[in-house]
């Protein structure tokens, strides 16, 4: 199958003649028109169909695990992409190479830890059910060793002759992860992900087809590693967002981990402290059921409306003097870039929004006001353009105002901090993540990255410094996601010495915040079971979501509308069309179908736009879909 951009030809399969030994995963040159295209190999027959001269490949390339072809394809019909975007996936460019270079595992990596004198009963119990094969989540509070298992578990596989691949949600985890892997196997360690060159990825890519690295750390697209025997596929902080691919083919790793596992029978385990409720009700759980060398700290709910400090609270203030005093670390989080989320006209309450996009902009240091979906930027006015005013207020608080305000209350913390903003690149986030580590009376202070797996000696405090900015989300997943980044945060504290966590917020009452201060992940994963099966949502029934841009309003609406009378009488309950707010100055509408036959509705979807598409063209619009969104 060639490899071409235009979707009326990646989805035809096209006949050439194969040398002898290549087979099914072969990437292959071949003429194609006038010109050459890569393809690959999908399948070989004894002849080609009636009517067709078959023209010999140019070359052979290289070659694939045939396994990740399958896989590729049954993406490709899940997702209701093309199979050539999903092979693309599997078999991406190969630059030429120009030099020989160091791998990036150890300039990325943090040191590791020596194995552990002794495992625990449940750690014990989990890796002995592991190697019998299956898929399993494995769920433990933060400090119980889930790490550990991984560790084991792959280390059982290569003594079977078998690699192992393993997922973190995003870059920012792959520094302590891939550390800990090395400091057990050595130069057998591979590392994949985005923030990589294209020439590390190719050499990863090569030491991992040849055999040379058995065991693969990385991001998302680490799935498509192509190793040969397969054994172990680990999904850590499984209930990442981070694991769904935003963009066309808009796969879910999660679940091309299973599907990969069943294709080559290998095992897959799924990590969490704060589990999905789709997998905590749908995999077989292995439980860790206490924290390793320590209690979890406490957590105290402080009530912002009865302290007059913000971002910076009397208690948490108190907090971090008591570090400056005795020494230790802190970790802060808040979910939100910027010096303040909205620069506000007291007089007459406008809010500065971006030209293109129908939300606020975001004030930066530089005084310069930001939008974080396009990165239209603009000079921070002195007064209001609606009405003259110079009384503007600053709304709420970012990353870099809380910086700021730490400089000035508490100078004698060293600040370290990490988002979007500050580690841009892989090099820069491994750096930010040592000097953390080796600095005593330092204070780690970011978005939601801070929060995730990092294991951290000395850690004293945490805080969430603003609990409230994603429970108002209009998304069904709005307060899992709450719940699961308090409790997340709340686990970097204490792991070695007595520890404290703060979670400052405007709604002290809220059902996430006061189960995640107790650490009662059971009882909030109950109720949210309870709630999605009123309401039809996942896991007992599947998401797919329509969306739609337009130059205009009308035009994006009546599509849906069309679209909408075009699957009734499909399973399945239709939510919509409804508007959504403006993004990169196009217009923005969706259709929401909960259904039990995901599959077979994308599939009608898809042909019913395949069908309008020279309409759509004429007017100006685009659309996709996507299966299993993971918000709305």
């Amino acid at each position: 199958m060639p490899l071409v951009t235009a979707r009326a030809l990646s989805t035809r399969e096209f006949t050439y003649e194969l040398p002898d030994g290549a087979g099914k995963g072969a990437v292959v040159s071949v003429p194609f028109g006038r010109s050459r295209a890569r393809g690959v190999v999908i399948e070989v027959v004894d002849a080609p169909p009636a009517g067709v001269k078959a023209l010999p490949v140019d070359k052979v390339v290289h070659e694939l695990p045939p396994a990740l072809v399958d896989l590729a394809l049954w993406l490709a019909d899940y997702y209701g992409s093309t199979p050539a975007r999903a092979l693309e996936l599997v078999a991406p460019v190969r630059r030429q190479r120009r030099k020989e270079q160091a791998s990036p595992v150890e300039r990325q990596s943090l040191e590791g830890e020596a194995p552990p004198a002794q495992l625990s009963p449940d750690q014990e119990q989990a890796i002995a059910r592991i190697a019998e094969g299956g898929r399993f989540l494995l769920y433990g509070p933060t400090g119980s060793g889930k790490t550990e298992v991984y560790l084991q578990a792959a280390s059982a596989a290569l003594e079977r002759g078998l690699g192992t691949i393993v997922l973190v949600p995003e870059i920012a985890l792959a520094p302590q992860t891939v550390g800990r892997f090395r400091a057990r196997f050595g130069d057998s360690v591979a590392l994949l992900h985005s923030g990589l060159s294209d020439a590390e990825r190719r050499d990863e890519r090569e030491r991992i087809s040849r055999g040379e690295a058995r065991i693969v750390v990385g991001a998302r697209s680490a799935v498509f590693a192509p190793m040969h025997g397969l054994g172990l596929i680990c999904v850590d902080e499984e209930h990442d967002a981070s694991y769904k691919q935003e963009s066309d083919p808009r796969y879910d790793a999660r679940t091309l981990a299973a599907k990969r596992a069943a294709l080559e029978g290998a095992t897959v385990v799924y990590g969490s402290a704060t589990p999905r409720p789709e997998s905590w009700a749908a995999l077989e759980r292995l439980e860790l059921h206490e924290r390793l060398g320590a209690q979890l700290p406490p957590v105290r709910i402080v009530d912002l409306r009865r302290e007059a400090g913000y971002p910076l609270s009397a208690p948490l203030l108190a907090g971090l003097g008591a570090i400056v005093e005795n020494g230790g670390k802190a970790i802060l989080l808040l979910n939100r870039r910027g010096m303040a989320p909205a620069l506000h006209c007291r007089a007459c309450g406008s809010t500065f929004r971006c030209p293109d996009c129908d939300v606020a902009l975001v004030l930066h240091r530089d005084e310069t006001l930001r939008c974080h979906h396009c990165g239209h930027a603009e000079p921070a006015p002195n007064e209001c353009p609606a009405c003259g005013s110079v009384e503007l207020a600053r709304i709420g608080a970012g990353t870099q105002r809380l910086e700021r305000e730490l400089a000035e209350r508490v100078p004698e913390l060293e600040l370290i901090r990490l988002d979007a903003d500050t580690a841009a690149r892989p090099d820069e986030l491994a750096q930010a993540l040592r000097r953390f580590r080796d600095t005593d009376r330092s204070v780690l202070l970011g978005t939601q990255m801070v929060a995730k797996g990092h294991h951290f000696a000395g850690v004293a405090l945490a805080a969430v410094v603003d609990a409230d900015t994603g429970l108002g989300l209009p998304d069904l997943r709005a307060e899992e996601r709450t719940f699961q980044l308090v409790t997340q945060l709340a686990g970097r504290s204490g792991r070695d010495a007595p520890g404290r966590v703060l979670v400052q917020t405007f709604q002290p009452d809220a059902r996430p915040l006061a189960l995640a201060a107790r650490h009662d992940v059971p009882r909030f994963l109950a109720d949210e079971l309870e709630r999605r099966r009123e309401l039809g949502y996942p896991p007992f029934r599947h998401l797919v979501r329509v969306l739609v841009t337009s130059p205009s309003e009308r035009p994006g609406l009546k599509l849906l509308e069309e679209l909408r009378a075009g699957l009734d009488g499909y399973d399945g309950e239709l939510l919509g069309p409804a508007p959504l707010f403006r993004l990169r100055g196009k217009h923005r509408a969706q259709l929401v179908a909960k259904t039990h036959e995901p599959r077979r509705l994308a599939a009608r979807t898809a042909r019913l736009l395949a069908a309008a598409a020279p309409a759509m063209r004429r007017a100006g619009l685009t659309a996709v879909v996507d299966v299993d969104p993971q918000s709305l």
